[in-house]
């Protein structure tokens, strides 16, 4: 009996070692759906072996015996059953396989583990039963991670995590300011014509646009964390390249993949935000966060107004390579992007994402971690997580049979198909019967939104260049037929026209042309040396016997002129930058200074009145505001006129872009947050870029166009709010 007991240890525990070993190569082939097969083999192994028990060992009562082993294994089969997907290949011996590890126990997993083997594959025949039952596991889930949310508390996780986020909204604050900076310098230093500055006005939009659709998708599908990781670091690193390029097309193809990286931080950054906060804290707190774009602004300006104008922070290396400090400022603003990935990689992943894709104990253990910070920061550490199973949504059983002779590419491509596949029917879902209205409506009210703000908000600055042209011009002094004669200018030449006049051997010596005109002039055996001249012409003029030395006087300096017998040597080659518009870039960073730091009230008073009179009134109520704002522009004629409605255009309509976040955050369920919000924001950068086109097309022409333009946009974007579903109290879907 005894000999008999033995051989039948033995057995078992060679049957239990082929069942071990076979879970462990399937668990590295597929990695999931294997408990079952594995279950099985071992259930089989010993039914074989009970079935033989009596004769084979006489000795040993078989009943009794049988029975221990039986419930010895279904003890451990039901002990394997109690773990979620992401703990198989966790054996009684504690050993862990390649990349998983040990999780919670929780009721339901032995069933969801049957249903994600799909063993039958009967039990989703239906899809309609299926994406039913899917449905009220959503709407199971939502109502108890509110509560959960709510045991959890609102303390120090939440504002720590309210601090990394905000650097990520920060590069995106900075990087719509960064090309509209180093424009003035840049055109000099690339040699930019008109048409090549307005490419690259735009371009960091349409980089955006791309971005903001590509990220929002795929934040639904591998996670938040992961792709504001992955945007945020393709951000930084074009941005630091785009300081070194010299070339106009590889700078516009770095700015281009910056804004592409930069584009998902706000669909990532608020639906990540929300999914921490709870109910009664949701508006006021995403309010809050809005103001670090405002923050990413005024550091934007601050820098640029520290950095540009410090014309020694360059260096150059012959006329090939030039590093001037409009490079240096463009370098510092990488940094909020550089700072928002080293704090990112601290935080976890929204716990609401895992639940939502089937894996349980993820979710679990970090809004464990939630619930433990917050206690403790609060002086209760004793406190502990009651929650011990939490509901999770079924998914479908996607597994493809990768056999061990698919090559390593086949693998990526077949991979990179099935989420192509599943972010490209995320995006259709938003346009399914259930949202289509809401999706149509708020595709109207963000491009109306887009529309008028960015319209205006560039047109503003324009404008202010316009009368400041203006008002210069009309200081423009004129010398008509003078005769000149054996003299030295050497000295700076600003704002002149002179017509007709006569110059006989004088000498224009280490000197600046600066809007600088001469029209129908005779230039006979002067000297020009060490020249730099900025929109400065001569056209129709004669040179006779004249030298120019070490000049940029030429080609398209010089316009429908006679040179005879004149000389051009040491030509001064490249673009230079021009020293002499200090005062318009210091304007320019104080203007968009200003005007930033203009919505600091409009953010504050939205914070806290966000969930008290809610996120429709709140919409409409500044976009109505917004929009009778809009006439007052046509009082605006002077420099400080224009400056003032422009502060007080800004302050009003942040109120309406905090409520339409909130209120998009909250329409659209967790597994297509993102998704829809990608798809509106690629849908505002749109606008903004039809926008500006249309709004800077008409500077100095008229006022009353982007006037009636801005105040139709906001006056039909408020109307259509108010026919969205008000979200305010609601648990988050």
């Amino acid at each position: 009996m005894e000999d008999g007991y033995q051989n039948k240890t033995a057995f078992i525990k060679g049957a239990k070692d082929i069942a071990k070993e076979v879970k462990r190569q399937a668990a590295k082939k597929v990695g999931r759906g294997v408990d079952k097969m594995t279950d099985e083999y071992s259930k089989r192994s010993y039914a074989r072996f009970e079935e033989d028990d009596d004769d084979d060992y006489p000795g040993v009562p078989g009943g009794q015996d049988s029975g221990y082993y039986r419930g010895n294994s279904q003890a451990a089969n039901d002990d394997e059953g109690g773990h979620s997907d992401s703990t198989e290949g966790h054996d009684e011996d504690d050993e862990i396989y390649e990349g998983e590890y040990q999780g919670i126990p929780r009721a339901d997993s032995s069933k969801a583990a049957d249903s994600l083997a799909g063993g039958d594959g009967q039990q989703f025949r239906d899809m309609a039963q299926f994406e039913g039952e899917r449905r009220k596991d959503q709407e199971e889930l939502a109502q108890q991670y509110e509560t959960i949310l709510q045991e959890c508390g609102h303390g120090r996780f939440q504002w720590t995590l309210y601090f990394v986020l905000g650097l990520a909204l920060m590069a995106d604050g900075v990087e719509i300011f960064v090309v509209g900076f180093v424009l003035p310098s840049a055109e000099k230093d690339m040699c930019l014509s008109e048409e090549s500055k307005g490419m690259l006005g735009l371009i960091v939009y349409l980089g955006m646009m791309v971005g903001a659709f590509v990220w929002g998708g795929l934040a639904d599908r591998i996670g938040r964390r992961q792709s504001l990781l992955i945007c945020l670091s393709i951000n930084s690193v074009f941005s630091f390249f785009s300081s070194f390029v010299q070339g106009y097309s590889t700078f516009l193809f770095c700015r281009l993949l910056s804004g592409v990286g930069i584009g998902g931080s706000i669909p990532i950054v608020f639906s990540y935000y929300s999914e921490f906060l709870a109910q009664e804290k949701r508006g006021e707190h995403l309010s809050w966060l809005c103001m670090f774009w405002m923050i990413g602004g005024i550091y934007a300006s601050a820098m640029a107004w520290a950095i540009i104008p410090h014309y020694g922070w360059s260096f150059q290396m012959g006329s090939a390579y030039q590093f001037h400090s409009w490079r240096v400022f463009v370098l510092v603003c990488a940094f909020p992007s550089v700072a928002a990935i080293a704090s990112l990689t601290t935080m976890p992943e929204s716990p609401r994402f895992f639940l939502e894709n089937g894996k349980h104990d993820e979710g679990w253990m970090i809004l464990k971690q939630v619930h433990d910070t917050n206690m403790r920061a609060k002086g209760h550490p004793e406190k502990v997580f009651s929650v011990t199973t939490i509901k999770t949504v079924k998914q479908m059983d996607e597994l493809v049979d990768m056999g061990g002779d698919i090559s390593t590419l086949r693998r990526y491509k077949l991979k990179l198909a099935s989420l192509f596949h599943q972010v490209r029917s995320n995006f259709l879902a938003i346009f399914n019967p259930e949202y289509r209205r809401t999706t149509f409506m708020m595709m109207a009210v963000w491009f109306t939104m887009s529309f008028s703000y960015y319209g205006l908000t560039v047109w503003f600055p324009d404008m202010i260049k316009y009368i400041q042209k203006q008002d210069y011009a009309s200081r423009t002094k004129f010398f008509t037929k003078e005769r000149v004669e054996h003299v030295t200018f050497n000295f700076t030449l600003e704002n002149q026209v002179h017509r007709q006049g006569q110059y006989f051997n004088d000498k224009f010596i280490n000197l600046k042309m600066k809007s600088m005109v001469f029209e129908d002039s005779l230039f006979e055996e002067c000297y020009f040396e060490d020249i730099t001249s900025s929109r400065s012409f001569f056209r129709n003029c004669t040179f006779i016997s004249t030298l120019f030395y070490n000049t940029d006087l030429f080609q398209n300096r010089i316009i429908n002129s006679k040179l005879v017998n004149s000389t051009f040597l040491h030509n001064k080659e490249g673009c230079l930058l021009d020293f002499t518009d200090d005062n318009n870039a210091y304007m320019i960073y104080f203007v968009s200074f200003l005007g930033t730091l203009a919505v600091l009230p409009g953010n504050i008073v939205s914070a806290l009145l966000m969930d008290k009179i809610g996120r429709l009134r709140m919409l409409a109520g500044s976009s109505v505001i917004s929009c009778v704002s809009c006439f007052f522009l046509s009082f605006g004629s002077t420099e400080s006129g224009m400056i003032a409605l422009l502060c007080l255009f800004g302050g009003i309509s942040i109120a309406s872009w905090n409520a339409l976040d909130v209120l998009t955050v909250e329409l659209y369920p967790s597994d297509k947050r993102t998704t829809a919000f990608g798809f509106l924001n690629a849908l505002c950068k749109l606008a903004a870029v039809l926008g500006i086109s249309i709004f800077q097309s008409f500077v100095g022409i008229t006022k009353a166009v982007p006037i009636l333009f801005a105040a139709g946009a906001l006056a039909a974007g408020s109307f259509l709010a108010l026919k969205l579903p008000e979200t305010r109290g609601q648990v988050l879907q």
